[in-house]
């Protein structure tokens, strides 16, 4: 890790280094200069009672030049080593985020969104952690070689303490790093677990409050988080206990020293300048030695760190595109065929069973039509959504558009073409109008108010306080679920697609502008988008003509607007006709259709219930006065 890292970064560290390597050589010096000072100046001065301004000035220069140097030093180091590590952590949040956008919608199937979110934040944070001391440490082990050498040109019974405590540090600290590694695997990993457990309660707070699970939710996040609190707390004590006897053992060398050194005095072996110099050494070497620790220290962590990034950096099952191209002014709808399609969701572990979702799956959307897709809960329906626009692969079978497999279609191609309005409408903290364009080229004010209008959205964007410059807020938080939906739907037609897929993309918005916007969508623009003048004013997608939709759909009103219904159970087709022939003939489809209604009627009196009954509490309050 170490090595990658200065690979990657080797002039800022090479810097960095240097600065670390002129502090520790000033360290060393100021020893001598300093021990010069107390045998040639202090104990002199002592003797006499009285010292020359020019053995002083001197003195003061020595000492002062040593200490800017040292600065410069220090300056060098740190920012040496805080740009080094603040660059490769910022690398490698690019790097997992975009490797996450390179990965199939199946692997993130099989990862939870608070572990990526882990990955992107806290575990490549970690993985650098130990940047920041590393040119002190390299810087250290030149000091320590310096000094080691000093000391022995010193005196060898000198030499001889600092050889004893100097490898005793470096066991002390490899004994350390050994303990403390499983440690700081486990608080790293829980972390993790943590920011899931998190993240999953936030993301379905509707579903949780719904449900009346705010207590079980509480309880599962309590109770890791505990787990959490004591990894840390192991993590803690551990240092509690070594800390300390990493910072005695210098001093305990600076006291060997002093002993050895008066006797080594008193037999006139060593000079009070060498004496005080070795005892100074030790005890300026006590604080830089202690980066070595804090190298060792952090590498568990960082291991753990690096471990867990690198398992999405290698993380294989990318969905490579091909070299094929749909023409992009091709005026007509296209044609979307599902071919013996069978598909399963992956395990999270390998040696876990897979899942089919999907089985024989065959059907035609044929241009310009429209097709229902209705099926109970769990009956594949957002899976062929999901396959329809190759946000997964089938594990058998083909899905083409226009006789073309979508696998051997360039991105680009693929979704000019073909757009999808998912079931769960996402709206990024942004303007309307960047909602809407996306950056996208070609998409202008007019192509926004078009597509805006063709969602039923035009009305109440207009409203906003500035329009298109709106901002709405993290998730749209500013606005209804249905005004969510007409958005997202919006910034699919804005880019024209011939084929649009809807995935329940309209439940949260009112049976009558449902349907109104699906008859609009139906219907043909009556321009080609091949005229230039006219181009915005074609609100249809499809360049012109009324684009082939595949729907996800469960209201009556909306199934009925479908030229064909294809009827899932259990991943299977079970049948296909039109509404009125499918209400005749299939007992499950029509048991299904009026359940779904029934629950709409029920949601419709509450709703208008909800609005009555503040009026009519109002009106009983007036007649009681």
């Amino acid at each position: 890790m170490l090595g990658r890292a200065i690979r990657e970064q080797p002039r800022i560290f090479a810097v960095a280094v240097t600065g670390s390597v002129l502090f520790g050589l000033m360290v060393i010096a100021s020893a001598y200069v300093v021990g010069a000072v107390v045998g040639k100046v202090v104990v002199p001065a002592v003797a006499r009672g009285s010292v020359a301004g020019g053995t002083l000035a001197l003195a003061a220069a020595a000492l002062f030049g040593i200490s800017v140097l040292r600065v410069v030093g220090i300056f060098g180091r740190r920012l040496g080593a805080g740009y080094m590590q603040y660059r490769l952590q910022a690398a490698y949040r690019r790097r997992v985020t975009r490797r996450y956008l390179e990965l199939p919608l199946a692997w993130h199937h099989r990862n939870a969104t608070g572990t990526l979110l882990s990955n992107a934040n806290s575990d490549v944070e970690a993985a650098w952690y130990p940047i920041a001391p590393l040119p002190f440490a390299v810087g250290t082990l030149v000091m320590l070689v310096g000094a080691v050498v000093s000391l022995f040109l010193t005196d060898w019974a000198l030499a001889l303490v600092g050889l004893a405590v100097f490898p005793a540090l470096f066991a002390l600290n490899v004994v350390y790093s050994r303990r403390m590694a499983p440690r700081q695997a486990r608080a790293q990993r829980l972390r993790a677990e943590v920011s899931g457990i998190a993240h999953e309660s936030f993301d379905g707070a509707l579903v949780v409050k719904t449900m009346g699970r705010e207590a079980q939710e509480t309880d599962r996040f309590a109770a890791r988080a505990g787990e959490l609190r004591d990894a840390l707390i192991a993590v803690g004590r551990l240092r509690g206990v070594f800390d300390p006897m990493l910072e005695t053992l210098p001093s305990l060398g600076t006291l060997a020293v002093l002993v050895v050194g008066a006797v080594r005095l008193r037999q006139g072996a060593i000079s009070v300048t060498e004496l005080v110099s070795v005892a100074f050494l030790f005890t300026v070497l006590a604080f830089p030695v202690r980066a070595i620790g804090w190298v060792l220290a952090e590498l568990p962590r960082s291991v753990a760190g690096w471990d867990r990034v690198r398992r999405v950096l290698d993380a294989t099952g990318e969905m490579p595109y091909g070299t094929r191209t749909l023409d992009p002014a091709t005026p007509t709808p296209a044609t979307l065929a599902f071919h013996d399609v069978h598909f399963g969701y992956e395990p999270a572990e390998a040696h876990l069973p897979g899942t089919e979702v999907l089985g024989e799956v065959s059907f035609t959307v044929p241009a310009g039509r429209t097709v229902a897709l209705v099926g109970p809960t769990g009956a594949g329906k957002s899976t062929i959504a999901s396959l329809a626009v190759r946000l997964v692969d089938p594990r058998a079978g083909t899905v083409t558009v226009d006789g073309v497999d979508v696998r051997e279609l360039t991105a680009a191609s693929l979704t000019s073409t073909v757009a999808l309005v998912a079931q769960v409408p996402f709206v990024f903290d942004d303007t309307v109008r960047a909602n809407i364009s996306l950056d996208r080229p070609g998409i202008g004010d007019d192509e926004v108010w078009a597509a805006l209008r063709l969602a039923e959205a035009d009305g109440f964007v207009a409203a906003l306080p500035d329009g298109l410059d709106t901002m709405v807020g993290e998730r749209g938080t500013s606005l209804s679920g249905g005004q969510r939906q007409r958005l997202t739907l919006a910034r699919a037609l804005a880019g024209r697609p011939r084929l649009l897929v809807l995935d329940d993309a309209t439940s949260a918005v009112d049976p009558r502008v449902e349907a109104a916007i699906l008859a609009g969508l139906r219907a043909p623009a009556g321009r080609t988008s091949a005229d230039p003048e006219h181009r915005s004013a074609a609100p249809g997608p499809g360049g012109g003509a009324a684009a082939s939709i595949l729907v996800v759909a469960y209201r009556r009103a909306t199934i009925a607007l479908a030229d064909e219904v294809i009827y899932l159970e259990h991943g299977r087709v079970l049948a296909r006709g039109t509404h009125a022939e499918l209400l005749a003939t299939v007992p499950g489809y029509a048991d299904l259709v009026t359940a779904y209604e029934q629950a709409e009627q029920e949601r419709e009196q509450q709703h208008t219930y909800d609005e009555v009954t503040p009026l009519t509490s109002g009106l009983e309050i007036e007649v009681d006065r």
